[in-house]
């Protein structure tokens, strides 16, 4: 069984997502939720699902508190669910290839300090983009920098407002990060699949075969 710690820092939609949608696979635990935010509306999610929560301010994760903790608690893998503070160098180099984000937009564009929810899409729209999407990546010591593990995209209409955008991106994160991280996470890179997919107005593209979703990971929703 593989122990997957969650971090976020916000509403924690996409952790509640990831949750449930391995609730009944007995290959995956998550055994608690960390948020830098000790009034995110995550607590509230994870108290409904029964998970403990816990609130730890950002000189913790730079004191090696933090990590103390992941360590003490037998984690394999780290998920950042919308969590926005910067990884410290000894939780990176503690847990190499084995810190997965998701970034609201295709890296290396609007990516970096300062980019994240509704700058992105802002951004997207300002720099009249014809497509977004998400990318799954691995985390490194700069901001969105690690080596990109997956990368889904839908189409940016001359009409689309920034919410419009968000909405289209949320639905890519909802759908794909879970089995992403099932992919990397549980190691099925042999199971064989599509290295492009167009589902309508979406196309998911994968820079690592190995770790990319396909239908058969799917049994678990």
């Amino acid at each position: 069984m593989k122990n997957i710690a969650l971090l976020a820092s916000g509403s924690g939609s996409n952790a509640e997502n990831i949750i449930r949608y391995f609730r009944k696979d007995t290959r995956v635990h998550f055994p608690f939720i960390i948020s830098n935010k000790p009034g995110a509306y995550v607590h509230e999610r994870a108290k409904k699902l029964n998970i403990p929560s816990f609130f730890y301010k950002k000189e913790c994760f730079e004191n090696g508190e933090v990590l103390t903790f992941l360590l003490e608690n037998k984690i394999d893998f780290i998920v950042l669910a919308g969590f926005l503070l910067k990884i410290p160098l000894d939780i990176v180099r503690a847990y190499p290839d084995k810190i997965i984000n998701i970034h609201p937009a295709l890296l290396p564009k609007f990516g970096g300090k300062g980019m994240y929810g509704a700058h992105v899409h802002e951004a997207v729209v300002a720099g009249k983009e014809t497509e977004s999407g998400v990318t799954i990546h691995y985390v490194n010591e700069n901001y969105d920098e690690g080596r990109i593990i997956f990368q889904a995209k839908c189409k940016v209409l001359p009409t689309d407002t920034p919410e419009e955008v968000a909405a289209k991106v949320h639905e890519l994160e909802y759908r794909y990060f879970p089995e992403v991280i099932g992919r990397v996470c549980l190691d099925i890179g042999k199971i064989p699949f599509r290295s492009a997919r167009n589902d309508g107005d979406i196309t998911a593209t994968t820079s690592a075969p190995n770790t990319a979703p396909d239908k058969a990971s799917k049994k678990n929703r």
